[in-house]
């Protein structure tokens, strides 16, 4: 599998697109400011409500919003680490020992957060989820450091590897070779990338983690209430440290400071995959040169095709997102539940691939085309669930009710991936709303080799003067000569078209009822 990542730095907004085998796979935006509340950003807050009925306190940490803290969040090793945090900014000359630090009383996990936290304490919190909507910050205030390989906590005890490594004899090794290597006082988490890498490379990236730790205390030494005491690696960063594999062929940047970043961080942890970062320095944007922006405008409006016809119509409330699956006009299969299973195993390929593409997190509902047959249903079902396994996000996927409705949950960290797909109309100038004019060519050829299935070659193809010039472009390899040679249909200017009609014709001169009907 060929991956790509590409980078565009704007002055307000750094996009990053990843591609797989050249599908558009996730794309993420980041804005440059000082307000960015990302996820893994520590701040030092202050706790401004206390709600007994939620067992969670609100705390201000620079926010429009004041964000939330659960009791459950609150971490085992809290009070040690609010001793901690109290001894570094009652001191600011020197950094307190973490070895020498007293343990106190690990918090359980039935108390009451009343009983630990009043009104105007400071506290040191993590956000886990980024404001979505009306919703501040969500926080942790088990703060973890993370790294490609390993995670590391502070006041933690032991080491836990990951799950995802099923082999018992690594399992061991690194668990031994972490306990061995691992200062006191800090906890470390083995991530699934570790498996089979070498002592120096872990204990090199252990060492990079305690020294990203100290310099936190350092920070929040010089900092009152409230403040942001460390930001998290930069989006760009922070996808290729969990994504990163030996199938990434390129990395494209157009902005010198973040390519300059993301090579050093490269040498850190993969110096090998160095010399795959480029610097982008063409005068076109450079989602435009990778064909990005058109696979953007393609996969993420409201409604998403796929292959045979079929498409997904995706819609968001406040609560939830619904899904729903259609076959369109054409059939797969003469018979109605073979045709209506094999559109669903379809649409479940690019369900799986829309909730990744555009982060689609909490829950979300998916009406798939009714089938009676149990088999069929049970069949859709583990198909869904395997495709859901290369998902890097927390969710579960529950059988097809008797409605034919499958609920999928999804974590939910930050706001779902939004892009305004629809253009104003030139005719009106605003008052409606145009399909994105860089895929009409596209839906135009769709429609071309529906008509021509139907009626036949010699068909005559109507277009605005300004569309025709456009699919005229290039003569031998314009998208009207492909289009002669493939159908073998006759592409005529007519300036009594609107700007994206269309209008077919047969070898009679008749006007086509079919294309009539597509207009519509």
């Amino acid at each position: 599998m060929k991956s790509e990542l590409i980078v565009d730095v704007q002055p307000h907004e750094i996009a990053i697109a990843l591609t797989e085998d050249d599908r558009l796979q996730e794309v993420a935006r980041e804005k440059r400011d000082e307000d960015n509340f990302a996820v893994g950003n520590i701040y030092y807050g202050r706790v401004k409500k206390v709600m007994p009925a939620l067992n969670a306190v609100f705390v201000d940490v620079g926010h429009e919003k004041e964000a939330f803290l659960h009791y459950l969040d609150l971490g085992s090793q809290f009070r040690t680490l609010q001793s901690y945090v109290t001894k570094a900014v009652s001191d600011r000359r020197r950094m307190p020992s973490m070895t020498r630090t007293q343990r106190l009383p690990e918090v359980g996990k039935n108390g009451q957060i009343a009983d630990i936290l009043k009104v105007g304490d400071p506290i040191l919190v993590q956000v886990s989820k980024e404001p979505i909507n009306t919703k501040g910050p969500r926080l942790t205030a088990e703060i973890s450091i993370a790294g490609r390989n390993i995670v590391l906590i502070p006041f933690a005890d032991g080491v836990m590897v990951s799950q995802k490594i099923k082999r018992e004899s690594e399992r061991q090794r690194l668990k031994q070779l972490m306990l061995s290597i691992k200062p006191n006082g800090f906890g470390i988490i083995v991530r699934t990338v570790a498996e089979d890498k070498r002592a120096a490379e872990l204990d090199n990236e252990l060492r990079l983690l305690v020294e990203r730790w100290e310099q936190t205390v350092k920070t929040l030494q010089q900092r009152e209430p409230v403040s942001l005491v460390t930001e998290e690696m930069g989006r760009t960063i922070g996808i290729i440290r969990d994504l990163l594999t030996p199938d990434f062929t390129s990395i494209q940047i157009n902005d010198r400071e973040i390519y300059d970043e993301v090579r050093h961080y490269l040498k850190l942890i993969a110096p090998e995959s160095a010399k795959i970062v480029k610097l982008y320095q063409d005068t076109q944007p450079i989602f435009d040169h990778f064909d990005i922006t058109r696979r953007m405008k393609t996969g993420l409006g409201r409604t998403v095709g796929f292959k045979h016809g079929g498409y997904l119509i995706i819609d968001k409330t406040e609560a939830l997102f619904s899904i729903d699956v259609n076959s369109g006009s054409k059939k797969i299969y003469e018979d109605q539940e073979e045709n209506a299973f094999q559109f669903n195993m379809l649409a479940a390929d690019e369900l799986v691939h829309q909730l990744r593409l555009r982060d689609i997190g909490g829950i979300i509902i998916v009406d798939f085309i009714d089938m009676d047959s149990k088999e069929h249903q049970q069949q859709l079902y583990d198909y869904v669930r395997k495709l859901m396994e290369r998902d890097r996000a927390k969710h579960n996927v529950l059988p097809l009710s008797k409605f034919g409705l499958m609920q999928i949950t999804r974590q939910r960290v930050r706001p779902a991936v939004e892009v305004e797909v629809m253009e104003t109309c030139p005719t009106c100038m605003g008052k409606g709303k145009i399909q994105s004019s860089i895929l009409f060519t596209d839906q135009l050829a769709e429609q071309i080799e529906r008509v021509c299935e139907e009626h036949g070659r010699g068909l005559q193809l109507h277009l605005h003067p300004y569309i025709y010039a456009y699919v005229s472009r290039g003569w031998f390899f314009s998208l009207k000569a492909q289009w002669i040679r493939k159908y073998g249909i006759k592409v005529v200017e007519n300036q009594s078209l609107g700007m994206l009609e269309t209008r077919f014709y047969d070898k009679d001169g008749n006007v086509l009822s079919h294309a009539e009907k597509q207009e519509k």
